[in-house]
């Protein structure tokens, strides 16, 4: 890997990245593509770890709305991102690449318990890690678990893969003249309420400065640009 930055990443996709045009659901052309994306990653060397989020198969927000009880809506949207990881596992592995979901709430008939040591080695072998279940706890969102997963397996980055280019500062989607953050402080996205990620996962990122690169997964070069060390999407850091 003599022309990548980092040896070792993680990336943050949100359940959304999963669904086709209706945004629910599991699309599996959409999840095939993602693991050729990943494939092209895996293949330069980097030894790359994946947290999901849930939000194709469910959103904790409308059963709160009817009154739902707060830990049983998260522990729900745990178990839809086991869902999600076991769909990606699946591709991937279909394209080659070995791969392991590690879940932080046991369910051995399909997932592996979430073990650190166990997850570092995976890597070191050569396999692509998935991390279901968020952290295994209610109340902290897969934002969090990935933050918290990065800084356990000792990653180099955060890659929080979205639709668009980077961190701006207004929405480019309806603002045509929003304007876009090539590097940014962790107290910045902080005290701008910026969307990256939640506040929780920001300040854990923070305290074990591990930095956070906001980038369109769906730009076909972006990914491998960015383990390059090249300027794309919005970095955030100390």
């Amino acid at each position: 890997m003599p022309d990548l930055k980092y040896k070792r990443v993680l990336l943050k996709l949100s359940g959304e990245a999963l669904a086709g045009p209706s945004g629910f659901g599991i699309d599996p052309p959409e999840v095939e593509s993602i693991a050729n994306r990943l494939k092209e990653v895996h293949t330069t060397g980097v030894q790359m770890a994946v947290v999901l989020g849930a939000g194709n198969l469910w959103r904790g927000k409308q059963g709160l709305d009817r009154g739902m009880d707060r830990a049983t809506a998260d522990y729900m949207g745990m178990l839809g991102t086991v869902m999600n990881s076991l769909s990606l596992m699946d591709a991937l592995e279909r394209t080659g690449v070995y791969t392991r979901v590690m879940s932080a709430i046991e369910m051995r008939a399909v997932a592996e318990p979430y073990i650190r040591r166990r997850a570092i080695r995976h890597m070191e072998k050569g396999r692509l890690v998935i991390f279901g279940a968020g952290t295994g706890n209610p109340y902290f969102s897969t934002d969090t678990a990935a933050a918290l997963r990065a800084a356990e397996i000792e990653a180099e980055l955060v890659i929080k893969a979205t639709k668009v280019d980077g961190v701006y500062d207004s929405d480019p989607k309806k603002n045509p003249n929003a304007k876009m953050f090539n590097q940014m402080s962790y107290i910045e996205v902080l005290n701008r309420r910026l969307e990256v990620m939640d506040s929780t996962a920001i300040s854990l990122c923070m305290e074990n400065h591990l930095p956070i690169l906001v980038l369109n997964l769906w730009d076909s070069t972006a990914l491998l640009r960015a383990l390059r060390g090249e300027a794309v999407g919005t970095l955030v850091s100390g």
